[in-house]
């Protein structure tokens, strides 16, 4: 049973992160020749304080651009 995790930042809409967990449940049907009731995604929403880029947070990069 592949189970696959997936952190992503904080914002996006429900209806997004379900094409997404649609979108990657058949891929993995596809590529791992198993059926969907097998495959078990974890979506993980981040924070923009807790998620790090060029050794500041998105947060900051964010605020810094304006």
């Amino acid at each position: 049973m592949p189970i696959i995790q997936i952190q992503i930042l904080e914002g996006r809409s429900s209806k997004a992160i379900r094409e997404l967990i649609s979108e990657i449940t058949e891929a993995t049907v596809k590529a791992l020749d198993v059926q969907p009731e097998q495959v078990r995604i974890i979506v993980q929403p981040v924070p923009k304080q807790y998620w790090g880029v060029g050794g500041g947070t998105k947060e900051e990069a964010e605020r810094d651009r304006v």
